[in-house]
């Protein structure tokens, strides 16, 4: 059985905190970081909040932990796999109440807290037989779920099940519920990351920080084309997913969407990810980034030709609002303001035909047919 239905209950010195904990970040978890160092790491996570909940409603059963029975710094105990956030929110308040309060906000928690409270001796939980058995628990809790780890998290997540337990991402997408196109994006954009961590002059936390744009990246052309990214690849081949001689495109890709201490990113707002894929797709577009000390992501787009479609809008809904005035416009021959707004529609016109001589050569050659 994966996880008991039995709820149990235990003090709070029987529990441990989960130092490999994805949502600690890659370089704050494993089997060797302290109790006191997770604890820090969880410090910023809202914790004040769960203990207010916890005063005022006490500690719901069916919020209860979910824990395992494995070996932590040479011993066994209850580790907490689901609901450290709570654990950690119950030992601060037992701090603060013990007259070690991290902040002023858990000194007062603890004022108001009852003289003999059970928060911290009878703390339910239930027990699966191995983290192997939480598998799917997890995956679909916190990746496709309702209480989704952080972009990275998941990528990590998902990594860890292939590499570590061998999967396909078929049996990963069977475990957490989520699509195989989405498990493989998720693989190779995680590896990308590891093989930035591992370029000199890469920021690596700017990458983490945003590791949702690095991922919405990998599904335009331009960037699979511009690192050469087989983004079908199988986990064998996509461990290294950018060959050895495109490294020095993968320290500039990093640049350009993530910046460093000395130069910004060259675009912030996420929606324009599809943009810069078009901009990655244009040789002529690459080659300005490239030279550019401090290139512009307008430039670029436009020697990309990404402004076409906009300009091809903006010229139909003209076009749209002279078919619709044509068929009023005899009504009005006599109007002033309606005369001076032809007279520039036909200079507007005119420029437009000289940019385009082809357009121009038809039209007259209609025009030469109609008389």
């Amino acid at each position: 059985m994966a996880i008991s239905k039995k709820i149990q209950y235990a003090e709070l010195d029987e529990l441990r905190l989960d130092p490999k904990n994805p949502r600690l970040g890659r370089g704050n978890s494993g089997d060797d970081v302290t109790q006191e160092r997770v604890l820090e790491l969880m410090s910023s996570w809202t914790l004040e909040e769960l203990a207010v909940s916890f005063l005022e409603s006490g500690f719901w059963p069916q919020e209860a932990l979910v824990v395992v029975n494995e070996e932590l710094y040479g011993a066994p105990h209850l580790v907490v796999v689901e609901g450290n956030r709570r654990l950690a929110a119950l030992i601060y308040l037992r701090d603060a109440i013990s007259g070690r309060a991290a902040s002023r906000k858990w000194a007062e928690l603890a004022a108001s807290a009852p003289a003999q409270t059970s928060l911290l001796t009878e703390i339910p939980y239930l027990r699966a037989d191995s983290r192997q058995e939480l598998q799917a628990f997890l995956g679909f809790r916190h990746v496709t779920g309702i209480k989704e780890w952080n972009p990275a998290e998941k990528a990590e997540y998902i990594a860890k099940l292939i590499e570590e337990q061998n999967m396909t991402y078929q049996q990963v997408m069977r475990k957490i519920g989520s699509k195989t196109p989405t498990v493989r994006q998720n693989y190779i954009s995680y590896r990308l990351l590891l093989q930035m961590e591992d370029q000199e002059g890469i920021s690596i936390q700017n990458v983490e920080d945003k590791f949702s744009v690095l991922f919405l990246s990998l599904r335009t052309s331009g960037v699979q084309k511009y690192l050469q990214i087989d983004i079908r690849a199988e986990p064998k081949e996509a461990r290294l997913p950018v060959p050895q001689d495109r490294l020095e495109g993968l320290k500039n890709f990093a640049l350009w969407l993530f910046g460093s201490e000395e130069r910004p990113p060259l675009f912030t707002d996420s929606r324009l990810v599809d943009d810069f894929g078009v901009i990655l797709d244009s040789p002529d577009a690459v080659a300005y980034l490239e030279r550019a000390d401090r290139p512009s992501f307008e430039v670029a787009f436009r020697m990309a030709g990404g402004d076409e479609p906009e300009l091809v809008r903006l010229v139909d809904k003209a076009a749209d609002n002279v078919e619709l005035a044509l068929s009023r416009a005899h009504l009005h021959r006599d109007s002033e303001r309606l005369q001076s707004a032809v007279k520039r529609l036909s200079a507007d016109a005119r420029q437009l035909l000289r940019i385009f001589p082809a357009v121009k050569s038809q039209v007259e050659k209609e025009d030469e047919q109609a008389c």
